[in-house]
């Protein structure tokens, strides 16, 4: 008979006890998920890194067909007299050109 009177007095504390946890990991949890450095910004930062990625490899690509370009330009003598035809207009030795009206 003396227990069941203990039991009816630390019950009332516990329950605060576990309210107050519970109030204090709900709490945590709003601060882990919106607050600075919280899961949002994670969130966020990890798209604006795939959006770099994407923009790097990107210009990696363009980097390479520069550079295939580049190469071409200096070794490629039939490349050098397309490019000079098609971007600056000019002909080659016995060509003739026809302007119609």
């Amino acid at each position: 008979m003396a227990m069941k009177g203990y039991w009816n007095k630390v019950r009332p504390k516990r329950s605060f006890f576990f309210s107050l946890v519970a109030v204090a990991l709900v709490g945590l949890l709003m601060v882990i998920v919106s607050g600075d450095n919280g899961l949002m910004d994670l969130f966020a930062l990890r798209v604006e890194r795939d959006r770099i990625i994407a923009g790097n490899e990107m210009t990696f690509n363009e980097n390479i067909t520069l550079y295939r370009q580049i190469d071409r330009l200096k070794n490629d003598p039939r490349f050098i007299a397309a490019t000079a035809r098609k971007e600056l207009g000019l002909v080659g030795e016995n060509e003739m050109i026809f302007k119609l009206k």
